[in-house]
């Protein structure tokens, strides 16, 4: 039988044996860092923009000339002269007069506004009419509007997105500090196990979790490093765990976690290090072992794919953030239930859902073993401990994948 912890146990768990705080940096271009975690906060030392800018092609103006015109009674004011792309306003507005401004062109001094050109008319001699009134600050974009000297733009931590790095690149970065991504080593198990690429005979499977165990972990921002199909001999599991623990800041076995004569992983581990559980009161995922060996975090995971990937989803997911120090956001969504599920008591049950347009989750049934049940869902929902089931009609919460 196995002592089975809580999902919140196993999470206190890691949080008070894994929750190093030692993160190691390293400078990678701006262009490349997306996805990665920001080392450090950064604070802008300029401003941007770094000067009054206009936002269309037209005419710089003080508003106040431009008060109670209309197309029937224009204001009319004298052209002093246009402000070229790229280059620094020269001119000085002063009342009464209007200057040409292209779309991001410096607004000269003196001026507060800019007219678009569709409500300009040129009468000629340097006299153009303003046909629609505009409020000071109409049309243009003021010094430091976007970043001012001394904001906090970014916080360390941050997974920077593509917006992160225009800001970075606005600000002058072309490289920037980020922590090293983890490496995670994936050791899948058992000896009914074939390459993917090959056709299994009677009795074999394809190795379905080593592809979805790395794809995983590259999506929570590691790296993964396949130690390929171990076949179901202690000593050969040993080797390759030793090389695993020695290369990797963390490790997956996936396979050989249930209580069986013939699982080694919980064994294995025991023997080379720490074990700190075996099983958790989940559903999918019960037979799930957590163990250190040389400071390292290694996770047994079932055999069942879709189990591995709940279980990887639950607790590998933000170990690897913790591991870099990444602020841990997860995209969730209110819908309602749109059928009736029963549940096992005493256990929490993940359930993977299908959203559809009108804020409806349908769940998606399947056994653990089946990996196509995970196919086209969007995320899942979980049914306490405590509860048989869920009505349909009820509200949940669904934690997109």
């Amino acid at each position: 039988m196995l002592k089975v912890k809580t999902p919140e146990e196993v999470k206190s768990l890691i949080q008070t044996h894994l929750s190093s705080k030692n993160y190691s940096v390293e400078s990678v271009k701006t262009t490349d860092a997306l996805g990665r975690v920001l080392s450090f906060d950064i604070i802008s030392e300029e401003d941007v923009p770094g000067f009054d800018r206009s936002t269309v092609d037209g005419y710089a103006v003080l508003a106040a000339d431009t008060f109670g015109c209309s197309e029937s009674i224009p204001a009319v004011l004298e052209y002093a002269g246009e402000v070229l792309m790229g280059e620094s306003a020269e001119l000085e507005l002063i009342p009464g007069t209007c200057i040409g401004v292209s779309t991001g062109g410096e607004l000269p001094s003196g001026a507060n506004a800019v007219v678009m050109v569709e409500y300009i008319e040129d009468y000629g001699s340097n006299m153009v009419g303003i046909l629609s009134p505009v409020a000071p600050g109409n049309n243009v974009i003021f010094k430091g509007d976007d970043v001012s000297v001394g904001d906090k733009i970014l916080r360390a931590g941050t997974e920077l997105t593509i917006h992160d790095i225009g800001i970075l690149s606005a600000l002058g970065y072309t490289q920037v500090d980020v922590r090293r991504k983890p490496a995670v080593g994936i050791i899948s198990t058992g000896d009914e196990l074939t390459e993917t690429s090959e056709t299994p005979r009677s009795g074999q499977i394809r190795n379905v979790n080593t592809p979805l165990l790395v794809t995983a972990v590259k999506g929570f921002g590691s790296t993964a490093v396949d130690f390929g199909i171990i076949r179901d001999k202690e000593s050969e599991l040993r080797q390759v765990l030793r090389t695993a623990v020695s290369t990797c800041d963390v490790v997956l076995i996936s396979g050989g976690s249930s209580a069986g004569l013939r699982d080694l992983t919980a064994r294995v581990i025991e023997s080379e290090g720490e074990l700190l559980l075996h099983g958790i009161a989940m559903k999918p995922g019960k037979p799930t072992i957590l163990g250190i060996v040389k400071g390292k975090p290694v996770f047994g995971l079932p055999g069942h794919p879709v189990a591995a990937y709940f279980v990887t989803e639950l607790f590998v997911r933000p170990l690897i953030k913790m591991l870099m120090g990444a602020y841990e956001n997860r995209r969730t969504t209110k819908a309602e239930l749109g059928e009736t599920i029963s549940a096992n008591h005493g256990r929490e049950e993940y359930i993977a859902v299908r959203l559809c347009d009108l804020g409806t989750a349908y769940p998606v049934r399947g056994k653990s073993g089946l990996i196509a049940s995970l196919a086209g869902v969007d995320g899942y929902i979980c049914i306490p401990r405590d509860c048989e089931g869920l009505a349909e009609g009820t509200e949940v919460i669904v934690t997109y994948f």
